[in-house]
């Protein structure tokens, strides 16, 4: 896998290149905002790694522009950065981003979460087109249409669509979906799962009605 890691710590830049390399990874090390978005929008990539606090463009802005070109809207995005605080954490994942570590952090904890946000998003599924509504969800292809328009979302959008979509009419606790969609015991809270369900529902209107909250639990895909 091919793995950019922007970070402007030289130390910590070699310490996660050297155990993506363990892994078995291409890993590419851009010291700033600016050089790590240039990279990523001329090179595929399988993940990136995004310190916040860069140089030039900051982690955010980054992953607004990231997330705002088709090219790499879909390009799984761990944040890493120093701050812990919740209100960080949040805001990186409104923007787009798909997890998020804190430092200090341990480096076979950043591979598992690099892992875990690419396994589904590179699963071949045979070209099955998963339907809700004027929804479409070409899992092969890994693209979502609705009314026939192609919708951008994140690796980890996606692969919560895709769940909710198999398990329509079931109903699914923040737990569940934080245990099958993100695929590790989460230590951000169940909040990062609310902030993924508003953000499909801003780009997929037909989820505004169709995906019900059920208080104090979780959600529901409602079967029409």
């Amino acid at each position: 896998m091919r793995i950019l890691v922007a970070e402007d710590d030289r130390d910590i830049a070699d310490l996660i290149s050297h155990y993506l390399r363990k892994s078995g990874w291409s890993p590419h090390v851009a010291g700033a905002g600016d050089e790590a978005l240039a990279y990523a929008r001329q090179h595929p990539l399988d993940a990136i790694v995004l310190d916040l606090m860069l140089p030039g463009m900051d982690g955010l802005e980054v992953c607004r522009a990231l997330r705002a070109d088709r090219a790499t809207a879909g390009v799984p995005i761990i944040m890493l950065t120093a701050r812990a605080e919740e209100q960080d954490r949040i805001r990186g994942l409104e923007l787009g981003a798909d997890d998020y570590l804190a430092k200090p952090f341990s480096p076979n904890e950043l591979v598992a979460r690099i892992r875990a946000v690419t396994r589904r998003t590179r699963r071949d599924a045979a070209g099955h087109l998963l339907r809700f509504g004027p929804i479409v969800v070409d899992v092969e292809r890994h693209t979502v249409t609705s009314g026939g328009r192609e919708v951008p979302l994140t690796a980890k959008e996606f692969m919560l669509l895709e769940y909710l979509c198999r398990h329509r009419g079931r109903v699914l606790s923040r737990d569940l979906l934080l245990g099958d969609v993100w695929g590790y015991q989460y230590t951000g809270g169940t909040r990062t799962v609310d902030v993924h369900v508003r953000r499909l529902r801003q780009k997929l209107p037909p989820l505004v009605k169709g995906l019900v909250t059920v208080k104090q639990f979780g959600y529901k895909l409602v079967d029409e």
